[in-house]
């Protein structure tokens, strides 16, 4: 169990996050994922009071966790008026039910969580439309643990979007409005797609990456504009397009959804319009924190997800940002020797990291830092594109 401070807040709601540790992943591993739900939590409006693992080789059939551990939560939970638990792992139907009936409190698990998130952020119809999609696709085996539960609840964290407003329903009718909304999304995708076909044969660049790793911050930063970029998980849901120019070589840049590790199945599926700007883009912008102590895990999450929308093969950038927020812990770690008074790219490009696909770049997008070098790579690897398309007009690189 690990103490955190606790946070005297009214409007804010109080939970306790649950992980296990197994033979798929570490404690170390198993504390960075609660960390990770930690901020996830925050972002929707939860102060987290304590975090409890279990070593399990399989998790019980019932209530996920074994009974005396149960027991020392549900006291814990009584003791320290605990609004909220979150499973850090996707809790089945019957596992909700029956630990909710124990612990008597609101009880979610990760990807009710992150569904959640994106209710709150979605702002165009587009987005609210695949948010509640996805909503209604978790809310459908679920129903029977709905009717019992949500009568009594009010409101909060887990509430927003269909489930508040579908208490009474039954299998049937959520079934209808599923099929509904994906109707009215294969509409949207048809139009979605006429425009992408409009933009003629401009090249086409897209921000890739995991979520809060600075992509919208590198948006406003090369076109010149002021999308909302914060320190928040998913802080931009819906898909940007913007025009730039760079040499007067004309571009189209796309800011994509943040990726995250254990991405709800059903918002892949319900995503799929906002991933085709991925699958269409002609290169890809692959932003990594570098400063973040798993960079590289989320390098491959972001890689599984490109390999499964078959857009691995594509010309890429991997540009590792907030080189000025990074720290070491061991002295050979990358290598070098880096102080934070004392950053030298030359060094940054002696490491392994310049060498993790064909093309790399350290810059601070927060800072500024190197975004020339950017720049005049971007702009070799799309006048390359452009000259193919453009023969007889083209450009020097």
């Amino acid at each position: 169990m690990i103490e955190l401070k606790k946070k005297n807040t009214l409007e804010r709601e109080r939970c306790i996050l649950i992980g296990i540790v197994n033979r798929d992943q570490d404690e170390e591993k198993s504390r960075e994922y609660l960390e990770e739900l930690r901020f996830l939590a925050d972002t929707a409006g939860a102060d987290t009071v304590h975090m409890f693992t279990q070593k399990l080789s399989q998790s019980n059939s019932r209530t996920f966790l074994g009974s005396g551990k149960m027991e020392d939560i549900k006291g814990f939970v009584k003791a320290e008026n605990i609004d909220m638990i979150i499973f850090d792992d996707e809790l089945t139907p019957s596992q909700l039910k029956n630990i909710e009936a124990l612990m008597e409190v609101k009880v979610m698990d990760r990807t009710n969580l992150i569904l959640d998130i994106f209710a709150a952020r979605a702002q165009t119809s587009y987005a609210r439309t695949q948010v509640e999609l996805a909503q209604y696709q978790y809310l459908l085996p679920r129903l029977t643990r709905m009717w019992t539960h949500l009568e009594r609840q009010k409101g909060g964290i887990g509430m927003r979007g269909p489930g508040e407003t579908q208490i009474e329903t039954d299998r049937r009718i959520i079934q209808q409005k599923i099929s509904l909304l994906k109707k009215k999304l294969q509409k949207i995708d048809v139009q979605m797609s006429t425009q992408r076909g409009n933009r003629g044969k401009v090249v086409r660049v897209a921000l890739v990456g995991y979520t809060n790793v600075g992509k919208s911050t590198l948006l406003n930063l090369l076109c010149k504009t002021d999308v909302l970029a914060e320190n928040k998980l998913f802080a931009t849901l819906d898909t940007t397009v913007r025009k730039i120019n760079i040499d007067n070589l004309p571009l189209l840049l796309t800011d994509t959804v943040g990726f995250i590790r254990k991405l709800p199945t059903q918002l892949v599926e319900s995503f799929k319009s906002t991933l085709d700007e991925v699958r269409e883009a002609d290169v890809l912008l692959h932003v990594v924190d570098i400063s973040h102590p798993s960079f590289m895990d989320h390098i491959e999450s972001v890689n599984i997800i490109l390999q499964e929308i078959e857009s691995m093969d594509k010309p890429c950038i991997m540009i590792f940002n907030k080189i000025d927020a990074f720290t070491y812990n061991e002295p050979d770690e990358f290598d070098l020797e880096l102080t934070e008074e004392n950053y030298d790219l030359a060094q940054w490009k002696r490491t392994w990291m310049n060498k993790v696909g064909e093309r790399a770049v350290f810059i601070s997008a927060q800072d500024k830092n190197n975004i020339d070098e950017l720049r005049k790579t971007l702009y070799r690897v799309a006048a390359e594109i452009h000259s193919t398309r453009f023969p007889f007009n083209t450009f020097l690189y």
